[in-house]
């Protein structure tokens, strides 16, 4: 008769236990509900780009409180089955909610007086044009006397 226990642990098992990548920011992050976001700079502004695919561009709130530019959205949906609407006898029903909020400090480079925002695709844009003294300035020619 052996003595082996034959219900050890499996090593991979026991690692993928201890260093799930949820602990360092991995794969929790990547499966949330919050959008995913992409920035670019070019000489005259920022673009902020933020993936929100099967929205209304009016579930949207966006807020600019001094340097902080913020985006969230709300929605919940209620989908009943075999529902009687005079009693408050219910077979089956589930309630969704999603919700997100997405924060972003803007520059102090940033014009937020000429900031603009436009839904289209999935795709929630902002530009956000720089102030006028911080754009780059063309060479100039000195002529010697």
């Amino acid at each position: 008769m052996s003595t082996v226990n034959k219900n050890v642990v499996s090593i991979p098992a026991l690692m993928n236990e201890l260093f799930k990548p949820d602990w360092f920011g991995g794969a929790e992050v990547l499966n949330s509900k919050v959008p995913a976001v992409n920035i670019k700079e070019d000489d005259a502004s920022f673009v902020l780009e933020l993936v929100a695919p099967g929205r209304k561009k009016e579930d949207f709130k966006i807020e600019i409180d001094n340097d902080l530019l913020s985006v969230s959205f709300e929605s919940k949906k209620e989908v009943a089955e075999d529902k009687e609407v005079e009693k408050v006898k219910y077979t089956r029903k589930e309630y969704s909610f999603s919700s997100f909020k997405r924060a972003f400090t803007l520059p102090e480079s940033v014009n937020k007086e000429a900031i603009n925002a436009s839904y289209e695709n999935g795709i929630l844009s902002f530009n956000l044009p720089k102030k006028e003294e911080t754009l780059p300035k063309p060479k100039r020619l000195i002529e010697l006397a």
